[in-house]
């Protein structure tokens, strides 16, 4: 937006005004000033505005050497996967859970000494499918466009049960690992935390990502974590460091999320 503003000094001495700031070149005592014409324009900037030689041509080999970069190689997808693939957990999605704690557990336990219980990521975070064939580093700017941390929030009892009815309740495919959650109609029939059943005896240690522990998707529950731990790692480079270090995905939907009618 282009914003002008024309403004007098009692003494004919010049003004100038930059948007919210106005710098005075002045040695008027106390004045008041008024505004005396204000006018505003609005530029799309979209597919519709005509490229220029001059900027295509100084940015075209430095474009180049970045889609070099963006599009080497670096794992293999044998089959497409999008998060919509099937309800309540899917390829995509187990992946993603799978990637946080592989790449960002070490990092917290070495920091902290405690392990993590469950991870929980967010369906709507996840921007994209991958298709079969190589993946790239294009490919994980695309699922994962966001600056998102992947952070760990220890949680009380009542905020863990919170946690799994707000996932019964959504019957979504948000990415998990760790809990079995098995629903009956629309009751939870029941749930298990790495094998065993979830008693809700003690706090609980949820990796995350920064979004979601401010309140991100209504998951309120993070909000009142009794601490957090940032571990200084995104969600996208945790992937990328996965898929450089793993020749062939291999993610299945699986029964971490099941209901019965």
């Amino acid at each position: 937006m282009k914003i002008s503003m024309t403004v007098t000094c009692r003494k004919g001495l010049m003004v100038f005004a930059f948007a919210k700031a106005i710098f005075l070149t002045t040695s008027c005592k106390t004045e008041t000033y008024t505004a005396k014409k204000l006018t505003a324009s609005q530029t799309q900037i979209d597919s519709t505005i005509n490229a220029v030689d001059e900027i295509e041509n100084y940015i075209a080999p430095y474009k180049k050497s970045l889609d070099l970069q963006m599009d080497t190689p670096l794992s293999y997808n044998p089959a497409a996967m999008y998060k919509n693939d099937t309800p309540l957990n899917t390829r995509i999605g187990n992946m993603m859970a799978a990637i946080a704690r592989m790449q960002g557990e070490p990092v917290y336990t070495s920091r902290t000494g405690n392990d993590v219980d469950v991870v929980l990521l967010n369906h709507g975070g996840i921007r994209a499918g991958i298709p079969q064939g190589d993946v790239t580093l294009r490919t994980a700017y695309e699922v994962m466009p966001f600056e998102n941390e992947i952070v760990v929030a220890e949680l009380a009892p009542a905020e863990m049960k919170e946690l799994v009815n707000y996932l019964a309740a959504k019957k979504l495919a948000h990415p998990f690992d760790g809990l079995q959650i098995e629903l009956q109609d629309d009751a939870i029939k029941s749930v298990t935390l790495n094998g065993s059943p979830l008693t809700y005896d003690r706090n609980y240690f949820v990796m995350t990502n920064d979004y979601l522990l401010s309140g991100g998707d209504n998951m309120d529950f993070f909000t009142r974590a009794i601490s957090s731990t940032r571990i200084d790692y995104k969600v996208r480079n945790a992937m990328i460091d996965y898929f450089k270090k793993t020749d062939t995905l291999g993610f299945d939907v699986d029964n971490r999320f099941t209901k019965k009618d």
